[in-house]
């Protein structure tokens, strides 16, 4: 692998953990292994390295959402990806974290339009809902915002996105019920 991409990974996971404020050039030298200066070989400042995260995590977007749309169910699939790609989603959530930062929010914008909706489809192939499509989505932007607000580096794992996943599915069956017994 070439050090630039050592240089890219490394800040890529010490965002996903951290969020900006981990990104110091010095931490990052130390976590690669190599003189700080090296850093500045291969990217012109550290706002330049930034640009280069948020384009790579683009691209590691792209192969998530490609992976997903594959997707039929949540368990096991989408928790396969889940797991498979946990720096990932790790790094979209402090996107959602500092989105009030116009760089972390664009580059949330242009990610959530390439991940689409394929984990919202394979959802609601599992709930077995009787839910227009506005509902659905409605729904699924809480059940989005929840996901993010507790997953961590320790709990992206089978256990908990299994019972999670569970969790939502009983709930919003739970919900669906309820809503057309009262109509």
């Amino acid at each position: 692998m070439e050090k630039q991409q050592l240089w890219i990974n490394a800040g890529y996971k010490v965002y996903s953990t951290e969020g900006p404020n981990g990104l110091k050039v010095e931490r990052l030298a130390k976590v690669v292994g190599v003189s700080k200066s090296s850093f500045y070989h291969y990217f012109a400042d550290l706002e330049c390295f930034i640009d280069d995260l948020f384009r790579y995590h683009l691209e590691q977007c792209k192969i998530i959402a490609e992976k997903e749309r594959n997707c039929e169910k949540i368990h096991p699939d989408l928790i396969d990806i889940f797991i498979e790609h946990k720096i990932d989603l790790l790094f979209q959530r402090q996107l959602r974290i500092h989105q009030k930062e116009k760089q972390a929010q664009v580059v949330l914008s242009k990610s959530k339009t390439i991940l689409g909706n394929f984990s919202e489809m394979a959802w609601a192939q599992d709930i077995y809902h009787p839910l227009t499509k506005t509902q659905l989505n409605a729904i699924f932007q809480i059940v989005i915002d929840d996901f993010y607000m507790k997953i961590n580096e320790d709990n992206l794992n089978h256990k908990f996105l299994g019972e999670y996943m569970k969790g939502i599915q009983d709930t919003t069956k739970q919900l669906i019920g309820q809503l057309y017994t009262t109509v």
